[in-house]
């Protein structure tokens, strides 16, 4: 295996890739198997093919991007046989938005040949959605928009439990972050976020197990003082 990866419910897989500690998840079903978000390079979206496969789930065949931050989104060549699934913001990005793609990269320090590399593969979603059912056989995932927070389009992809004593997995993005306070950049909305958190909470309930976009697993009461930290940052001045 390339990387480390948890199994927080049968056929539920997530590792943390060594750059910007990002999550990957992986939800095995008898006929599919979706990926949730994909690295920055193909370097690192060939190892998650090798692992998955490893993992037992076959090749990927659905990958939903939840936003379209570079660290979550520009490995997706490296899965050429999948449905790309994505907010219609994702694709808009991964076309005519790729030059801003590529310098937040940059930034954030991508190496650059690999990161040109990536960028010129690039897929973008051909399912352009903001909720979706999807079937993997005996298990039917849910693909959800609860909310303007970290972006205007940030998805979630909530696995419901399919075995007596699971708990449902719900990968939330960079809704929620564990490693390091959440990021809160131009596009987020202080206003909105805490609200979308209640409905993520909602969509999962207090048993569930909470997959931040970057960081350790977390509970429902970690996602509730996420939430009272961006509403004192709201109240103290602080709207971006």
């Amino acid at each position: 295996m390339h990387y480390d990866w948890e199994t927080p419910a049968p056929g539920v897989h997530r590792c943390r890739l060594p750059f910007l500690d990002v999550t990957v998840g992986v939800v095995r079903g008898s006929a599919a198997t979706l990926l949730v978000d994909c690295g920055t390079t193909l370097v690192e979206a060939a190892a998650i093919a090798a692992d998955v496969r490893t993992l037992g789930g076959g090749a990927v065949t659905h990958l939903v991007m939840t936003h379209a931050h570079f660290d979550h989104v520009l490995g997706s060549a490296g899965f050429p046989d999948a449905q790309l699934i994505g907010a219609p913001a994702v694709a808009t990005a991964l076309t005519t938005g790729l030059d801003g793609v590529r310098a937040h990269a940059l930034a954030y320090g991508a190496e650059p040949a690999e990161l040109d590399r990536a960028m010129a593969a690039v897929r973008r979603p051909e399912r352009q959605v903001t909720d979706a059912d999807l079937d993997l056989g005996d298990r039917v995932v849910h693909v959800r928009h609860p909310g303007v927070g970290h972006t205007d389009h940030d998805l979630v992809v909530v696995v419901p439990t399919v075995a007596p004593g699971a708990r449902t997995v719900v990968f939330c993005g960079d809704l929620v972050e564990e490693s390091g306070d959440p990021v809160v950049t131009d596009e987020s909305d202080l206003v909105s976020w805490p609200p979308t958190l209640d409905r993520l909470i909602e969509l999962g309930a207090d048993d569930a197990v909470y997959v931040p976009g970057h960081g350790a697993l977390v509970d429902a009461g970690f996602v509730r003082g996420q939430r009272e930290w961006l509403t004192r940052r709201r109240a103290s001045g602080t709207t971006a």
